[in-house]
């Protein structure tokens, strides 16, 4: 621990890498795992654009049981130690898979949301924006005042990743020193080839998750258990260097 806290102290440019795995302790569980989205919903049947394009109000079933499991969610003990950090100047940015806006909530100012965020929302007819709190959830699909359906910013199958959100995470990973990989499995491109691009340029990979991943074979360094515990005591073990 004290090694890897020297690497990333010791760094220009620290980035962190982070998916399902580390809002598991704020109560929203893997999409994949038992209780996950699709234990619940079929994902060929939900998770798809054109089963929004063709039955929006089906789909809108999932995006409520998700804005309620969301909405009662609260950053973690890993959200706030990347978070200072951030603060204390030794990360530089996160990447982040999850749509849950945790990272934003514990006060991290650079994240890079790779698929969206269940926070903002807008209009599939004209592009008008609406935040969470306007959302009329009494009748769905929920629609704007042009008539056109609105839906959460977040992707879903079959669409493109936000170009300004790759262009930044593939920027930093193109440049930074170390990057912190946790909670994510690193099955998912193109996140999941950002490590790899640090590894490629001699950058250094550290793991933090509870199994072995698509990237454990050629990560330098490995910290086996739950992201919540993990990060605060590295966190510690940075402040207490000389």
């Amino acid at each position: 621990m004290r090694e890897i806290a020297e690497k990333i102290k010791n760094a220009e440019c620290v980035i962190a890498l982070t998916g399902a795995g580390i809002s598991t302790e704020s109560g929203i569980p893997d999409f994949r795992s038992k209780n996950g989205l699709w234990s619940r919903y079929d994902m060929e049947e939900y998770g798809y654009i054109h089963n929004l394009m063709e039955n929006p109000a089906k789909v809108w079933e999932m995006f409520a049981d998700m804005i309620k499991n969301f909405g009662n969610a609260e950053p973690n003990a890993a959200h706030f130690a990347l978070a200072e950090m951030e603060k204390m100047g030794w990360l530089d940015a996160i990447i982040t898979q999850n749509v849950d806006s945790l990272h934003s909530m514990a006060g991290s100012q650079k994240v890079i949301e790779l698929h969206g965020n269940m926070k903002q929302f807008y209009c599939m007819e004209c592009g008008r924006s609406y935040n969470y709190e306007r959302i009329d959830m009494n009748s769905l699909p929920p629609r704007c005042d042009c008539g056109g359906v609105i839906r959460p910013n977040v992707i879903l199958f079959g669409e493109d990743l936000p170009k300004d959100a790759l262009l930044k995470a593939f920027y930093y990973a193109s440049k930074c020193d170390v990057i912190i990989v946790a909670g994510t499995s690193c099955m998912v491109y193109p996140a999941a080839e950002l490590p790899w691009m640090v590894k490629n340029r001699g950058g250094i990979i550290i793991e933090i998750n509870e199994d072995d991943t698509g990237i454990t074979h050629i990560a330098d360094y490995i910290l086996r258990g739950k992201v919540g515990s993990i990060l605060p005591k590295l966190l510690k073990e940075i402040k207490n260097l000389p």
